[in-house]
């Protein structure tokens, strides 16, 4: 009975959720919509206004150099945002496997010490893990064999 409670609360929670959702991505697409109409009213206004000043061919090609521009910075912009975003994907997926690496293993601590070999089948990864870092520690930086990137994590 206490499940069932926690599922309908869970129910009644998830379908709030996604209605205040719907409602602000309409709002937010209604706003958007009506914002890139005045920006382009604004932008056809500076171009009356540049033409009469300054004559129509100098004011579309002043307008074209100008949007190119903008175009070629959003790239450039993306581009290099691009290259952080995966350096930080790559960090993350890192520590998300690391994680759950450790729930696994914490998970088959119990498992392993029921079972008859389980001291046994504790110790052997427990003693490679040391081992491994004392390889590393006394290895020397230019080894390589080593496979490694240079990149220590210390």
């Amino acid at each position: 009975m206490l499940a069932s409670l926690f599922a309908s609360i869970a129910t009644s929670e998830a379908g709030l959720a996604v209605r205040r959702t719907r409602r602000a991505a309409t709002a937010y697409l209604a706003a958007t919509i009506f914002g890139i109409c005045g920006i382009g009213f604004l932008v056809g206004a500076a171009y009356v206004w540049a033409a009469r000043k300054f004559g129509h061919v100098e004011a579309a090609l002043s307008f074209g150099g100008g949007f190119l521009v903008v175009a070629g910075l959003i790239l450039l912009v993306h581009k290099l945002a691009g290259r952080a975003r995966a350096r930080e994907e790559k960090r993350q997926r890192k520590a998300d496997l690391a994680t759950l690496g450790t729930a696994a293993a914490m998970a088959a601590v119990p498992a392993l010490l029921r079972s008859k070999g389980g001291i046994g089948a504790l110790l052997g990864p427990v003693i490679a893990l040391v081992a491994y870092q004392i390889y590393r520690e006394n290895r020397r930086p230019d080894d390589p064999d080593d496979g490694d990137d240079g990149v220590s994590g210390e």
